[in-house]
């Protein structure tokens, strides 16, 4: 509502002016109104009639009229301008409907100004303009408000609503006069009530027009409700507004004070602890060996920390930036230790065996030692679990005196964990690619990244995408973390990332990795292996002194070959654990036990046998051919089995095969009816009987190309009834043109072939090479056989006679 200023006026004939006209309304409707009078144009503010209304009049025009008609009978029309801020406005600038007023009395301000007390009488309209000078004079119709027949109760209801809505705007707002709401609660009229209400509320002057020019009474009130209403919602939305900002800026004030007695006592108590912080951080920053544009970075997100209010939640994460900062170690480095000999025997010492990885690594310790800023090499290990590929890493480290870090990369799946947040986020850290260069407080540690063919990714982002700039020798000397918002240089790193497999690792990733095979290792290694490293350290875990107990090579040889089935040597150092734990306990309990260990005492401590290795059968049955295959936990030798029945020809292929291995299957019968007659064999048998190959050990899955030329040779036995060569073993890929291809594991194959019995082993003379690799020692008292066509394996293989009691087969 617009605040009223008059409650009444002092007069000369009278106590006071009212501010709204009282007892009936009839006077109004009996007011005698000219046909022309002059016209006062209002601004901003709309006169209704029976409401006593104070005017400041500053126009010449209008105190020439005020003057002029209270010297008259002090009767004149107000009319609301369309536009407030036109000066002169004409009759085009007025509304048509008015209320004719009269002058109750004219006050001299003491500012100089007039002011004019009007009421207001009956409503107008304005019809013709007679004159516009000295003011404006007007033909004008008198307007009568339609009353309601009966003052019923829905009349009242509304007369009532308009009350309490207006009660109500003014208890939630500052601009209504206390007396404005005594006169609405004490205003008995209806149609003074509704005129008081209307002109007295704080509407537009052009809602307060389209209320005046209601004539029904009734409509006027309902309208008056709707914009009441809406008032009234923005009256207590405001309220709630205001109450709420106040009871804010009370506790921030309240903290502010708070804080400042805290400060205080802490200057008195010897100096602000934020203060101290802040300056020990800079201290830190002393001491640095950082670039001059991290320096200045430091310098500007340390004064920003500085500006802000340690209560605020902004600080904490400033404070924990500027800490990773000063935590991460830029250009610090360790020394690297060049004595080559003495690398040579640390990675000696630590594991026996993978001399192809050892190599490598001194070629790279050598090259460093004659140019130091050499990048580092992306290293790749790759084969089966539990040979040690992890543990490489800290024996480099150690081999190079450099700090040793391990992530494992198995099953991350968010981009973030390698790049980090940003640190607008809640909980923002860096990536762990920084946080373990933090960790490891050099910026050239030995960093394993373990598991690489792990990585998965999902929604979150693809984390090897993020790997492919760590692990590039040409981009990670700038590498971008999310969190730490500046470029760190990652070139003097030594990654050495692990994987079991290269299928899983992506293309653009493995690209970039210098790929080192980590083959299984053979038994006798596996017993070196035990006896260097494995038992001395299971000794000392249970507290078992080595005189205690003795490992002969031969007991070794036998977990390993009846206990464990891997490439590496993690079950079995389980196994030597176990044995170690029941000797420690008839330690304990002083109970007899023999301290050089059998193989009975073995099967005493770990059980019956859970794996036996196929030995050597014989030749005395057709169609049985010896081949090698090569698996995850090393070689094995696998029989070929064929077996003819009268029928129309078909093949039949039993054991668990793969694709691969069923196709050379097919190959190798294809091969063997297209050159029958190299064999003396009648093509038509073919017709007559079935083939069946079978592959003993069906519970086992097997598949691969190598055991092609062990089916020929099979097949040729099993129909020409011939022997096949005695301690003879055989592997290699066939083609439709009778080509034996090289394949691969042979260095696994020929071992499990001796560990066998075999004495002969036919290869394709591709795989002459291989040989090199394997020390003498393995290969001792096997004789090979190097072949290009399968005829040159079947003159070899089979014998001129045939086996006991031949099937005729015609």
């Amino acid at each position: 509502m617009q605040k009223i200023i008059f409650s009444g006026i002092m007069n000369e004939d009278s106590d006071y002016i009212p501010i709204i006209a009282d007892g009936d309304d009839s006077e109004l409707k009996n007011t005698d109104i000219p046909d022309n009078l002059p016209i006062l144009p209002l601004r901003n503010t709309v006169m209704f009639p029976g409401v006593v209304l104070p005017i400041t009049v500053g126009r010449q025009k209008s105190l020439q009229l005020i003057k002029d008609v209270y010297r008259g009978n002090r009767l004149l029309g107000t009319i609301a301008q369309k536009d407030g801020n036109i000066e002169d406005p004409g009759p085009d600038d007025l509304f048509k409907v008015g209320t004719v007023a009269q002058i109750l009395k004219i006050l001299e301000m003491p500012d100089g100004t007039t002011s004019v007390i009007l009421q207001g009488k009956r409503r107008f309209e304005m019809l013709d303009v007679l004159e516009e000078f000295p003011y404006m004079k007007a033909n004008v119709k008198p307007l009568d408000d339609i009353q309601p027949v009966e003052e019923g109760a829905e009349f009242m209801a509304i007369v009532g609503s308009l009350k309490d809505l207006s009660i109500k705007i003014a208890q939630f707002t500052s601009n209504v006069s206390p007396e404005a709401a005594f006169a609405v609660k004490n205003i008995e009229n209806p149609t003074f009530l509704i005129n008081f209400i209307c002109s007295n509320t704080d509407l537009k002057v052009e809602e307060k027009q389209e209320l005046l020019e209601i004539a029904d009474l009734k409509k006027r009130g309902v309208q008056a409700i709707s914009y009441l209403v809406r008032e009234a919602q923005m009256a207590e939305l405001k309220r709630d507004i205001q109450i709420k900002v106040k009871a804010e800026l009370d506790q921030q004030q309240r903290e502010f004070l708070l804080n400042q007695q805290i400060k205080t006592i802490q200057d008195e108590l010897g100096g602000n602890p934020v203060e101290q912080e802040i300056a020990e951080l800079k201290k830190r920053a002393e001491e640095k060996k950082w670039d001059e544009d991290v320096a200045k970075l430091f310098e500007k997100e340390v004064n920003k920390l500085h500006r802000l209010n340690p209560a605020a939640g902004e600080y904490s994460v400033q404070f924990g930036y500027c800490q990773t900062l000063l935590d991460l170690p830029w250009n610090e480095y360790t020394e690297d230790n060049f004595d080559l000999k003495h690398a040579e025997a640390v990675l000696d010492e630590d594991h026996y065996g993978l001399e192809k990885v050892k190599e490598r690594i001194l070629e790279h310790l050598a090259i460093l030692k004659l140019k130091k800023d050499m990048k580092a090499p992306i290293l790749c290990l790759y084969g089966p679990p539990g040979v040690g590929k992890t543990s490489l890493g800290r024996s480099i480290a150690k081999a190079l005196g450099r700090n040793y870090i391990r992530m494992s990369l198995g099953g991350l799946h968010d981009e973030a964990e390698i790049r980090g947040h940003r640190k607008t986020y809640i909980g923002a850290m860096p990536g762990r690619i920084l946080q373990n260069i933090k960790k490891a407080k050099s910026s050239n540690p030995v960093f394993i990244l373990d598991e690489l063919d792990k990585v998965s990714k999902d929604f979150h982002g693809d984390p090897a995408s993020a790997l492919l700039e760590v692990l590039d020798p040409e981009q990670n000397f700038e590498f971008h973390d999310n969190y730490v918002e500046h470029e760190y240089d990652l070139s003097k790193v030594m990654f050495i990332a692990t994987a079991n497999t290269l299928g899983t690792i992506a293309p653009p990733l493995r690209d970039r990795l210098e790929l080192i095979e980590v083959s299984g290792y053979l038994v006798e290694e596996k017993v070196e292996i035990a006896r260097r490293h494995l038992i001395p350290k299971q000794l000392e875990n249970h507290g078992v002194k080595n005189d205690q107990v003795v490992f002969p090579t031969d007991v070794i040889s036998y977990v390993i070959e009846n206990y464990t089935r891997e490439s590496g040597v993690r079950d079995l150092d389980k196994k030597i654990a176990k044995i170690i734990r029941r000797i420690a306990k008839k330690i304990a309990f002083e109970e007899p036990y023999n301290q050089k260990l059998t193989k009975e005492d073995v099967r005493e401590y770990l059980g019956a046998e859970k794996y036996t290795r196929e030995l050597y059968q014989g030749n005395e049955f057709a169609g049985v051919v010896t081949g090698l295959a090569w698996t995850a936990v090393g070689g094995e030798i696998l029989y070929v089995e064929t077996s003819l029945s009268k029928g129309k020809g078909g093949l039949t292929l039993t054991g668990n095969l793969g694709d691969v291995m069923k196709e050379s299957a097919m190959l190798a019968l294809e091969y063997i009816r297209a050159h029958s007659d190299l064999l003396n064999l009648n093509p038509e048998i073919f017709e007559k009987y079935n083939v069946h190959i079978h592959v003993p050990e069906g519970a086992i899955p097997k598949d691969g190309p190598s055991a092609g030329i062990t089916m020929v040779t099979s097949l040729a036995s099993a129909f020409t009834q011939r022997k096949v060569r005695k301690n003879l073993a055989m592997t290699g890929e066939i083609t439709l043109r009778g080509k034996v291809l090289p394949v691969g594991g042979i260095k696994e194959k020929i071992l499990a072939a001796k560990r066998a019995g075999i004495k002969e082993i036919i290869l394709s003379e591709a795989n002459k090479k291989d040989l090199d690799e394997i020390k003498d020692i393995y290969i001792k008292g096997l004789k090979f056989h190097f072949v290009d066509t399968i005829m040159d394996v079947l003159d070899y293989a089979l014998l001129k006679n045939k086996v006991d009691n031949p099937v005729k087969i015609e």
